[in-house]
């Protein structure tokens, strides 16, 4: 099977344990790939990746903006596409894409690509809810977009128009209810500091309103209830992390300045 002109890029911390599902899914696709490594990473996952054909630099942490440019301005092909590393490109999505970038009809006015993201959690695929499809914007010409936006909420923001496609990326990041509660508190802190320097303030309606309307349309409105048990849990999650980031935000202006 001919490769396609893609440049895979990833970064990776300590990722020996899971980034192999996501290389797999790509080396016999991808012309090129590139992960940018922690350089204080010691648990083998650059010799795993290097191990399945990717080009690996190891590089002080820069937060995930400037890790994920500095990824995709080593890459040399005219297509990027940027994976995680509990993230895994199935057949059915490299047959779309390799049809898409084929065609000048269907690429053409593009800049970018985007694709529905499907999460496996608690033993099944969640379809529903405010977790699907969860579409992400990973597919894109070399020169035509860089990640902006505040940390672990960086967003691709593209110079042109945007595509879509149909078929899933998978995701295999909530390994567990605990993993996915320690989650929480460390997402809420970059949304923390953005609203202390921007002086955003958290009001009784981000902490009664805000918190009920997620839950409402995770579990109702999107069809969570269709999900079974996890899409109730999934509702109550978005629900839980909605007011933790608020009231993180009252406690942070409670204490004095430095």
């Amino acid at each position: 099977m001919a490769k396609l002109p893609v440049s895979v890029c990833l970064i990776s911390g300590a990722e020996a344990g899971r980034i192999g599902r996501a290389l797999q899914s790509i080396t016999d696709r991808a012309s090129e790939v590139i992960v940018v490594l922690n350089e204080d990473v010691r648990d083998g996952t650059d010799a795993l990746c290097a191990a399945r054909g990717a080009k690996v630099f190891r590089e002080p942490w820069k937060g995930f903006v400037g890790q994920k440019n500095s990824a995709a301005d080593k890459a040399s092909g005219p297509w990027i596409l940027s994976l995680d590393a509990d993230e895994e490109v199935p057949p059915a999505l490299w047959d779309e894409i390799a049809a898409t970038i084929a065609d000048p009809a269907r690429n053409g006015p593009y800049a970018a690509f985007d694709f529905p993201r499907c999460s496996f959690y608690c033993d099944r695929w969640i379809r529903h809810g405010d977790w699907y499809p969860d579409r992400v914007r990973r597919l894109w010409r070399k020169g035509s977009a860089a990640w902006t936006g505040i940390e672990i909420h960086e967003r691709l923001e593209v110079k042109g128009a945007i595509g879509h496609l149909r078929s899933d990326l998978r995701h295999y990041s909530n390994q567990s209810i605990n993993w996915q509660l320690d989650k929480i508190g460390r997402y809420a802190d970059p949304f923390v500091r953005h609203c202390l320097e921007t002086g955003r303030r958290a009001g009784w309606l981000d902490l009664t309103f805000r918190p009920v309307w997620k839950f409402l349309r995770a579990y109702i409105f999107k069809l969570g209830f269709l999900d079974g048990w996890p899409g109730y849990y999934i509702a109550w999650l978005g629900a839980f992390s909605t007011v933790t980031r608020y009231a993180k935000v009252r406690e942070a202006r409670l204490k004095p300045a430095k």
